[in-house]
């Protein structure tokens, strides 16, 4: 007999703001909140265009005789609408619940019939996460290529706005994240338990370590030892040749480093990814790797990790390309800035697909910093955008196609760059522009950073520059006039 399965119904369009409020809540205790909805978003083809016929929401089925959890109904539906396994689909999810060990199964079965499927899940709540088996399900979504992480503040946003009946109402963001902080926390620790047992494990040196490699093979075929406990893939990986990573998908690698001036439609959050080569100066490639932004941990301070993890031998040179989404902001500047004063044997060079906050003086400062401290900043144009598709990307031999306007948008990011990194030959000017990050200014700093005038330099046509700051609490003076001297 042919085993039951759901059906394929049509989805709903929108929910009822009310229902939204009730059951989409991050909270670790959801009393009365016995259904599951399920937000989801189709994009198809080579720039995943979306319209509305690909936005819907699904809720669990419960009647007693034909139960049906609502990942179920979406996969039914999307066997019926989609039935061509070569097209190339990104696949969004917002759930109230995350799935449970039957439905993860299916995902994954249904992830191996649609190979160029990329399926995104983000979830309000985790289901039954002190359960074993439940855990056990959402690490096989992760090892099966499923992007997981919990509902933020912009994902309920985006939720209000494409799949909620709101007829107007504004988007409020109370008591919707109360249990936020708790539950990105445990869905770390519960996709990454393996790295909390293999700290007892011996680990391969490192390159640059000062340690006989020939040592740690030792120990671990020693006769007599149960290999059993030491991971197979650190041998191998310690054998073949490095650099090993896992490659960033197309359509994360188009959104992600895409240098429009504005989000295209459908909207998404863009992110910090870094990706970087560690080469030697004769070009040898030693490693490379793609990372991105934790919680509370931006990718550059990820990145410092790793290399100095890499390059601890002093007496080797090493050169170092980076490939980020958005430029880093006056911390993590101040970071880099002392981690490459500190190892002089390396030599960073930045490339940035856009320019993070470039209209806050603060944010200017970080990148004349950089550029001050012998650390060059650059822009992503064509030829950078190939050469991270060819090395990051999983591109499956495609070549990369460029998006409309792309060479426009990187020559008004290079032009606005050029402004910020520009400074007059007048000594004082260059002295504004050296200080460090967090130093008092005078009350006219706003004007200083767009007009960079001292009162020092000879073309500076006011006068009030002179003026002494106030103290701490006294009134404001106003402002001079700014007309010129005749």
């Amino acid at each position: 007999m042919e085993p039951w399965r759901p059906s394929p119904r049509n989805p709903m369009d929108r929910i009822d703001p009310n229902t939204f409020r009730f059951h989409f809540p991050n909270l670790l205790y959801a009393s009365g909140r016995k259904l599951c909805y399920l937000c989801f978003q189709v994009e198809t083809g080579d720039y995943f265009s979306c319209d509305d016929s690909d936005r819907g929401v699904f809720r669990n089925k419960v009647h007693p005789w034909a139960r049906c959890h609502a990942e179920q109904c979406f996969l039914s539906w999307f066997r019926d609408q989609y039935p061509c396994r070569d097209e190339y689909y990104n696949v969004t999810w917002f759930l109230s619940w995350s799935p449970c060990p039957t439905c993860a199964e299916e995902v994954v079965e249904f992830l191996e019939e649609y190979r160029n499927l990329t399926l995104s899940i983000f979830t309000s709540r985790l289901y039954y996460f002190y359960h074993p088996n439940y855990q056990q399900g959402l690490r096989k979504l992760w090892d099966a290529g499923v992007q997981l992480d919990i509902m933020s503040c912009d994902d309920f946003k985006h939720c209000w706005d494409n799949f909620v009946d709101h007829k107007g109402m504004r988007f409020r963001r109370r008591n919707l994240l109360k249990g936020y902080d708790f539950l990105a926390a445990k869905l770390q620790e519960i996709l990454s338990p393996g790295q909390q047992r293999k700290r007892d494990w011996p680990f391969p040196p490192r390159p640059g370590a000062q340690v006989d490699p020939r040592s740690w093979v030792q120990e671990v075929t020693e006769p007599g030892i149960n290999t059993r406990r030491h991971s197979l893939h650190l041998l191998v990986s310690f054998l073949l040749p490095r650099p090993t990573m896992n490659p960033l998908q197309e359509v994360i690698f188009c959104r992600q480093f895409g240098n429009q001036h504005r989000v295209p439609k459908p909207y998404y959050r863009r992110k910090t990814y870094l990706c970087y080569q560690l080469k030697l100066p004769e070009g040898t490639l030693i490693h490379k790797d793609c990372l991105r932004n934790k919680k509370k941990r931006h990718a550059e301070m990820c990145f410092i990790d790793k290399i100095k993890a890499l390059t601890r031998d002093t007496s080797q040179r090493f050169e170092i390309i980076c490939y980020i989404t958005w430029s880093p902001c006056p911390f993590c500047a101040e970071e880099l800035v002392a981690f490459v004063k500190d190892n002089p044997h390396l030599s960073l060079r930045i490339f940035a697909s856009r320019l993070y906050v470039h209209w806050r003086w603060k944010y200017q400062q970080g990148l004349r910093h950089l550029h001050a401290s012998g650390i060059p900043v650059a822009v992503m144009s064509l030829p950078e955008f190939e050469d991270c598709w060819r090395n990051f990307v999983d591109h499956q031999d495609r070549s990369f196609q460029p998006w409309p306007n792309l060479d426009q948008y990187s020559k008004s990011i290079k032009r606005r760059l050029g402004k910020i990194l520009t400074v007059r030959s007048c000594p004082c000017c260059r002295h504004l522009a050296s200080l460090p990050l967090g130093l008092p200014f005078p009350a006219h700093r706003p004007l200083l950073s767009v007009l960079a005038l001292c009162p020092q330099c000879p073309s500076t046509p006011f006068s009030f520059l002179e003026t002494p700051v106030p103290p701490v609490g006294a009134p404001r003076l106003p402002l001079p006039s700014l007309a010129p001297f005749s």
